[in-house]
């Protein structure tokens, strides 16, 4: 199974801007608002998956696992969303199985509201989404609604409401992890720069992203190669992350997601894991698990990644980054 892939939502049932002073929010009433509005959660269309969602507080957070293929694992999986609930004190949440008809869609979905119930976690709503089509699961609902209720998410507002926000939706997460898979092209370009790149004199590497995040502007290859051979060390990468906040995190997203096309398999360990931990910061949970991937195909044991990998796995809001920073940056924070 793999880890849950958690994110944070200002509000549990509604839709971020991602980025400027307005915030549209998209307030979910019905199941075609519950199916519509996942895909805008996760950032991407989910197959084969558990998603639940926090409602009804101001601060929610919503988290994903892949379903399991065999009936007697799917405890494991209902685990993960339970512990997820806990960790962030949510209180009330709709669940959403992304399957067909199946054994383990079923298990599933029963297990889960089971599990929260006992937990103290009120399940508002479970729903089966499958083949463009909502299914209740609960008892007192139409016949129809069991039978299956078509929708076309294309067509939703949800939809074209996250297409004026400027908000991608990715058509399925192997799309997502695309995003950030290497441009052979760019890798060749960049390869002339590394082969003659020195690491940055301390101190230089933050004052080269900050400029770059401040500006919302890329590195040149030159600048790349120079910061690829600077991030190996855990101290000198420290430099590029501990000083992140949440305002800035989309924008380092977008400067560390372009670098991480660029670079071959050989120097993108280090990127890829300031990716990871700025995709956390920014609360997209299925990006930084992307970038978790990029960076231990590198180098199985990157130190940073393992610490994303842990504030995933325990379901860490990043909305505690401020508390955690001053631990994180006293001594070595990845280690």
């Amino acid at each position: 199974m793999e880890p849950t892939e958690h994110s944070s939502v200002p509000d549990p049932a509604r839709a971020p801007r991602p980025a400027g002073p307005a915030t549209t929010r998209l307030r979910a009433r019905t199941p075609d608002d519950i199916a519509a509005f996942v895909p805008l959660a996760l950032g991407f269309v989910p197959s084969r998956s558990l998603v639940m969602l926090s409602v009804g507080s101001p601060g929610g957070m919503h988290a994903r696992v892949d379903l399991p293929d065999d009936p007697d694992d799917v405890d494991d999986a209902v685990e993960a969303l339970v512990r997820a609930a806990r960790h962030n004190g949510v209180r009330d949440v709709v669940v959403v199985v992304y399957d067909d008809d199946t054994t383990v869609a079923e298990e599933a979905a029963w297990a889960v509201h089971a599990e929260l119930g006992g937990a103290g976690i009120a399940v508002r709503e479970v729903l089966r989404v499958h083949d463009d089509h909502w299914y209740a699961v609960l008892p007192g609902a139409p016949l129809a609604a069991y039978r299956g209720v078509p929708f076309t998410l294309a067509e939703h507002p949800f939809t074209a409401q996250g297409i004026y926000d400027g908000r991608v939706t990715h058509a399925s997460r192997d799309a997502l992890r695309a995003t950030i898979a290497p441009d052979p092209e760019a890798v060749r370009r960049t390869q002339r720069d590394l082969d003659r790149a020195s690491a940055l004199p301390p101190g230089a590497l933050t004052s080269l992203v900050r400029r770059h995040v401040d500006l919302g502007t890329t590195f040149s290859a030159a600048e790349l190669a120079a910061v690829a051979a600077t991030v190996p060390s855990g101290a000198r990468r420290d430099e590029a992350w501990v000083w992140l906040d949440r305002g800035q995190a989309r924008r380092a997203v977008d400067l560390w997601s372009d670098a991480v096309r660029r670079l071959p398999a050989s120097h993108v360990a280090g990127p890829a894991s300031v990716l990871a931990f700025a995709a956390w910061l920014v609360g997209d949970g299925a990006l930084a698990w992307c970038a978790v991937d990029r960076c231990h195909e590198a180098e199985p044991r990157h130190s940073l990644a393992e610490l994303v990998a842990r504030l995933l796995e325990s379901a860490t809001s990043p909305d505690t980054w401020e508390e955690l920073r001053p631990q994180l940056a006293s001594g070595d924070p990845a280690a």
